[in-house]
């Protein structure tokens, strides 16, 4: 048996694949990658003229997706960051900058999320 045969399909046998996500409000991932390596920005395709010394890529996972709109304005409002890609559709963003000012920006967001809109927000880690 394949395991092509255990997953649903329609009537002509094409895969059929549901993607849902979960009611709530939350930041279910802020993390800050510290010093990250060129490739890191390139296969991203982040800004390629930054100073690579002392900075920081910052990645968040919101939900509903839609928040990550709001969450990419208080960034920009909160420092010096540069906004690498917002999805509004899957609720991701990531913001590069110096280590410091995606620092701000991320916690920036977490604190209004968690003070202001009530939502879970998890712990910013960083690495």
């Amino acid at each position: 048996m394949d395991i092509k045969d255990l997953l649903p399909q329609d009537e002509s046998g094409r895969l059929r694949i549901i993607q849902e996500t979960v009611p709530g409000n939350q930041i279910s991932l802020a993390h800050i990658i510290g010093s990250p390596q060129p490739i890191i920005y390139q296969k991203l395709g982040l800004n390629p003229d930054i100073d690579y010394d002392g900075s920081a890529i910052g990645i968040m996972t919101l939900c509903p997706s839609e928040t990550a709109v709001i969450a990419a304005d208080i960034c920009t409002k909160a420092g010096d960051i540069y906004l690498g890609f917002v999805d509004r559709f899957a609720g991701t963003l990531i913001i590069t900058g110096s280590m410091s000012e995606v620092e701000n920006a991320v916690r920036e967001v977490v604190d209004y999320f968690k003070s202001e809109l009530g939502f879970a927000c998890c712990n910013i880690t960083k690495r």
